[in-house]
């Protein structure tokens, strides 16, 4: 599997393109920005982009989508609501109105989707939004803002409950072998062992 990071404004989103090298199929991990640089990205690796993998609905982490993305969106429909709000919160960030993407395919924790032989395991973490997931392939957790390195997700907004985030992350998250990495939505890359040992809010 290839993996490539993008930082994309507004608020400095991670967004990562992941690849089955054999199949050439591609997920594109949030969808903050559009940019060019994913679809050279693409195109260097002759990649097709299968899927748009939604960790939650807030804005910041879909308002790169159009509808001539060419891929598949998929998200939790437990945020069609913060969805259905984007365009509210754009304006205040500078950035024009967007058409609200259509989602094509809403997951449940535990599915499986799958890039050729890549298998991307979903897991339903709610707290920082009630239809939050976290995405795991290949010893790999992209999280989302569920948790970061030493924080997690805020609580305060619509939909957020503290407890609900302590309890999602560690019957899902801590569950995990502690060597696997974890990607998160911002900031820097951790591992469960580290968080384990180092997460304040746990």
């Amino acid at each position: 599997m290839i993996l490539k990071t993008f930082i994309e404004p507004p608020i400095d989103n991670n967004n990562y393109l992941i690849t089955d090298e054999q199949s050439k199929d591609a997920a594109l991990i949030d969808c903050s920005a559009v940019d060019d640089d994913i679809r050279r990205e693409l195109e260097s690796q002759g990649a097709k982009l299968k899927y748009i993998l939604l960790t939650h609905g807030h804005f910041d982490h879909i308002a790169g989508i159009r509808p001539d993305n060419g891929a598949k969106i998929v998200m939790h429909k437990a945020d069609l609501d913060w969805l259905n709000k984007t365009n509210q919160y754009l304006p205040m960030f500078g950035m024009p109105e967007m058409t609200i993407p259509q989602i094509d395919i809403f997951i449940e924790d535990g599915d499986i989707l799958k890039l050729g032989n890549t298998e991307i395991k979903v897991l339903h973490t709610p707290g920082h939004t009630q239809g939050g997931v976290c995405y795991l392939t290949e010893g790999k957790l992209f999280s989302g803002d569920t948790i970061f390195r030493e924080s997690v997700g805020r609580c305060d907004l619509e939909g957020g409950d503290f407890n609900q985030i302590v309890d999602s992350i560690e019957s899902k998250i801590f569950t995990l072998p502690p060597e696997t990495l974890i990607y998160p939505g911002h900031g820097r890359m951790t591992s469960v062992e580290w968080e384990k040992i180092h997460n304040r809010f746990l």
